[in-house]
Parts: structure tokens; sequence; C-alpha cells
């Protein structure tokens, strides 16, 4: 009983240290499963499934519609009407207390001032633009997958660095306390390294937080829970991609970017929109066709106790001659809307050109800035390796060496920041131009 007791709880210990570990992820799993959970998403796409539906029935109203109806009815006695004539009376209208109708009714319409058409055509654009909704939405996720990927990276690596830079000043501290046993440091050196010390377990607290707080956004992006353990499977380093020049850049946002295609679609749907509402200045034709079987047949005199079928065709014609101007007004509507759908794509070309602009020129100066922290990096490590050799022999100030570490401090946090600021405007230049993937 007591070694299955001791079993278990190992077994607990074991699964307790495998849950504990965080789940790894790549930049690659982050955004599939981002995609996947996205509720965002999901409703952007669900918006595009209604308003394909939407042209589906609209463009049905351009074709013929059959009807089927039937009925029963038990009607109460009333006299019947006869004509008497010699010999036997004649019944018109014979007492049937039971009726039975069904009828069958076919119409087309053949012509409707092109309102059907225009209300087809406006809901086809629509469904086209929020295809293109879904796809900008899609771009949008990727990107904001990326920067908090991205975001969490770098405040991983800035409280590795906290760290490192707190066991780095410890050791500073032991350092000075055996200097100044042995005489060659004085009290202030060590209450500098101690003050110092302080302030960099105030920055491994800030960085742990930040890190927190940047691992639940990232969480909350891909539609994880909040305080899920998440392990970084990738890794930054400078990239080698290039671009296009700008004005070819320009070019191909101006050609591909998803809510500009949108844009572009719904002035075509205000466009037929006005086409819709003009209909109503012209008349409304259809061919009709009805199909009969009723017991009795109202059409048949005199009436019997029978199933009797007949059938009419026609053509039917409505035309509104007064209707207090209100064609007047929906059309009115339709071109006001038209002109702001227009205004608005000339608002969005010009706010894409900005953009590319923008993402272009600060990608360029990230890739700049990558080489610049490196140098740094390299410079601030050789300086603090020959002043901590300086300083153990007792050659240099415990302040030169503080100096010293914060330099490389400071130089590692700009390299981990140039790298993700590269990462991320590469991922915005991408999306931007109309190339998210």
């Amino acid at each position: 009983m007591k070694t299955t007791f001791v079993a278990a709880i190992l077994i607990a210990a074991a699964l307790s240290s495998v849950t504990a570990q965080p789940k790894m992820l790549t930049i690659e799993e982050s955004i599939a499963l981002g995609l996947e959970n996205s509720r965002v998403l999901h409703a952007s796409q669900m918006r595009s499934e209604y308003a394909g539906a939407k042209a589906s029935e609209m463009s049905a109203m351009l074709y013929p519609s059959l009807k089927l109806q039937a009925s029963y009815q038990r009607l109460s006695e009333v006299p019947e009407f006869k004509i008497p004539l010699p010999g036997f009376p004649v019944s018109i209208f014979p007492y049937i207390p039971n009726t039975y109708t069904t009828r069958a009714s076919l119409q087309q319409p053949l012509f409707t001032g092109w309102k059907l058409q225009g209300a087809a055509d406006n809901a086809s654009y629509q469904a086209e633009a929020a295809r293109n909704d879904v796809v900008k939405d899609r771009a949008d996720l990727v990107y904001n997958i990326k920067a908090a990927y991205w975001n969490l990276y770098r405040a991983k690596e800035v409280k590795r660095l906290a760290d490192e830079n707190v066991k780095q000043i410890a050791s500073h501290l032991d350092d000075a306390e055996r200097l100044m046993k042995q005489g060659m440091a004085t009290i202030n050196d060590v209450l500098k390294v101690k003050v110092q010390l302080s302030n960099s377990k105030i920055l491994q607290s800030d960085a742990a937080n930040n890190q927190r707080l940047a691992a639940m956004t990232f969480n909350s992006t891909i539609g994880m829970p909040l305080e899920t353990e998440i392990g970084i499977g990738s890794q930054l380093t400078p990239a080698t991609r290039e671009y296009p020049q700008l004005d070819r850049l320009l070019s191909g946002a101006l050609k591909q970017r998803p809510e500009l295609l949108a844009t572009e679609l719904r002035v075509k749907a205000a466009d037929a929109a006005v086409t819709t509402a003009a209909g109503s200045w012209y008349p409304q034709i259809y061919l009709t066709g009805n199909y009969y079987y009723a017991r009795p047949n109202q059409r048949i005199i005199p009436a019997v106790d029978q199933f009797k079928d007949t059938w009419d065709f026609g053509v039917s014609l409505q035309f509104d001659l007064w209707n207090n101007l209100t064609t007047l007004h929906q059309t009115s509507q339709a071109k006001a809307q038209l002109e702001q759908t227009r205004d608005a794509l000339v608002n969005l070309k010009d706010g894409i050109t900005l953009e590319v602009t923008q993402s272009y020129l600060s990608f360029q100066q990230a890739k700049e800035r990558i080489g610049l922290a490196e140098l740094t990096v390299d410079q601030a490590n050789e300086n603090y390796r020959m002043v901590a050799e300086k300083y153990k022999s007792g050659l240099t100030t415990s302040s030169e060496l503080l100096d010293a570490e914060v330099a490389l401090l400071q130089s590692k946090l700009q390299l981990t920041q140039s790298l993700v600021d590269h990462e991320l405007a590469d991922a915005r230049l991408e999306k931007v131009a109309g190339n998210a993937r």
C-alpha cells in the first residue's frame, strides 16, 4: 500500500513537471493556431458567407418563380339557384359543401426598369467585397500575431538580460567587498555597487512584469488561455530579405491590397444601387401563368362536384404614376452614397501610398540599425572585459566597472530592440504591400 502511495506521488510529480513545461511555438505554428482560433476572422468569414447567400438570393429573382397553393373549405348551406325550364329545373349554382382548390402560378420578370438586375449586381459586388474583407482581416491577424510573438520574444530577452545583469553586478559586489577587506576599495565603492544592484533588481522586476503582460497579449491574440506558458521556438537573426524599389511596391499595393479591391467593388455596388433606385421610373412588366385544378372549378358553370382543370396565361404591367417623388428621393440617396464611396476610395489610395512609403523607409532604417547595434555590443563586450580585468587587479575604480556593465547591458538591449524592430518592420511592410502570407 505504501509503495503504491509513493508511486502515485512520483507519477503526480512527473505529470506536474511535464505540465509546467512551456508550450514551445514557432512563428509559423503561432500563425496557424491564431488563424484557427480567431473569432474575429470567423465572424468575417460568416459575413462573407452571408453576403454570398444574399447575392444568390438576388440573382434568383431574375428567373421564373413557381408557386403551388392548395386549400380546402367547408361551406355553409345556401339555397341553390335554379332556372325553371319546362319539364325539369336546371341548377346553375348548386350547393356543394366541400371545395378543394389547387393552383400552380408561374411568374417571369420581363422588364423592371433594370431594378432587379441592379439589385443582383449590387449584391454580387458586395459579396466579392466581403471576400476581400476576409483577406484583409486575415492579413491583419497574421501581422498582429507576428507583432505579439516578437514582442513576447523581446520581453523574454529583456528578462534574460536583466537576470544576467543582476548576476553580473552581484559578482561585482562580491569582488568589491573582497577588495575592501584587502584595503583596495572603500566603503563608498561597495555602496555604489549595492545601489546599482538594487536598480538592476528593479529592472529585473519590471522585465518580469512586462514578460507576463506580453505573454497574456500573445495568448489572447492566438486564442489560447491567458495564463498559458509559451516558449519561443523561433529565433531572430539579421534578415537579408530585400524588397523591390518603392515605386514598384506602391504599384503592387495599389493593385492587390484587399481593402482597396473591396472599396472599388463597393463603388460598383453603389453605382448598381443607383440603377436599382432609378428603376421605379419605368414600368414593371411580368409574364404570368396559372394552372387550376379544383373541385368545383369556379370557372365552369354550372358547377359540378368534380375535379376540373383550367389555366390562364398573360402579361401584367404595373407603373407608378405618382408616388410623392419617392423614386426621386431614393435615387438622390443612392447617388449621394455613390459619391461618398468614391471619396472613400480616393482617400484610401492616398492612405495606402503614405503607409507603404512610411513602412518602406522604416524597414530600411531598421535594417541599418542592426549593424550599428551589433558593433556596439562588440565594443561594449571588449570594454567590459578590459575594465573587469583591470578592476580585479586593482588598476581601475569600481565606478568605471559599473559604467562598463551599464553600457554592456544597454548595448545588448539595443541589439534586441533593433532585431525585433526589423522583424516587425518587415512584417508590416509585407502587409501594407499586399503580400501578407
